[in-house]
């Protein structure tokens, strides 16, 4: 545990418990919205966790746990092949270069860069995504162009920092595809854990990431996953935003006290 702060290292077991809940809420809000990164990143910093490592540790967190969502979304059928086999190479690429660049710059710079955009992740994550949008046929420039460039800008995003990743691609391939919130949400998580993959092959590559205190992390995150997808394909879209934000200011809040007091 040498990588928590003085207090966390010796209240291990408190900081493993509250990391944990930290990871339940985060899948449970990013299988439905995206935006999961917002209560891993910040929670793992709090702990003392040297920034480019909670950044490495997310990705793995995050990876694994998105595999429940997309299972409940297959086998529910909602996942749009063709946009997914077009979009999951870009997004892994784009993730791969901004993780790539992250982990050579400083750690206390880092540590800024991700307090300063994390309000950008959150205004993200607080756009709303329910707009009637009228759906229309996928033509090939949109399908060749439009979904490459937007899996690889945003990928790159997640590499870099991440926090509103899933968000972004559900925003953008709503209105620039004209597809349906939970069509939507399914195939965003295909990219999610495209840009994951490729964040997390350059952090392992650095030795940014501890695999041994993930477990239990991945475990309540792929649990959060599993309920969040579900009750998306049973309720909709609108389950989530309102009652979370108060958390993540609090979570900001602390980083600032953190890297700026």
């Amino acid at each position: 545990m040498e990588l928590l702060g003085a207090f966390w290292a010796e209240h291990w077991v408190l900081a493993i418990f509250m990391l944990g809940a930290i990871a339940f809420i985060a899948g449970f809000v990013d299988s439905i919205a995206g935006g999961g990164g917002l209560f891993l990143v910040p929670g793992f910093l709090l702990v003392g966790m040297p920034p480019q490592v909670a950044l490495g540790q997310e990705k793995l967190v995050s990876t694994l746990g998105t595999l429940a969502a997309i299972r409940n979304f297959l086998a529910n059928s909602k996942m749009v092949w063709q946009v997914a086999l077009v979009g999951v190479p870009f997004s892994l690429l784009g993730a791969y270069l901004g993780a790539h660049l992250i982990v050579s710059i400083s750690q206390e710079a880092v540590g800024k860069i991700i307090l300063a955009l994390i309000p950008f992740g959150i205004l993200i994550f607080l756009t709303p995504k329910d707009r009637p949008v009228e759906e229309r046929e996928l033509s090939s420039r949109m399908l060749y162009t439009v979904v490459p460039l937007t899996c690889l800008a945003i990928g790159f995003y997640d590499g870099f920092l991440g926090p509103g990743t899933g968000s972004m691609f559900i925003i953008a391939f709503h209105y620039l595809l004209r597809m349906d919130l939970v069509s939507t949400s399914a195939n965003s998580k295909t990219f999610n854990f495209a840009s994951n993959i490729g964040a997390l092959v350059a952090f392992v590559i650095a030795g940014k990431v501890v695999y041994l205190l993930a477990l239990p992390l991945v475990a309540c995150n792929i649990l959060g996953n599993h309920m969040g997808s579900a009750l998306t394909l049973r309720k909709g879209n609108e389950v989530v935003r309102k009652a979370l934000v108060f958390s993540m200011l609090c979570l900001f809040t602390s980083l600032g006290v953190k890297y700026l007091v």
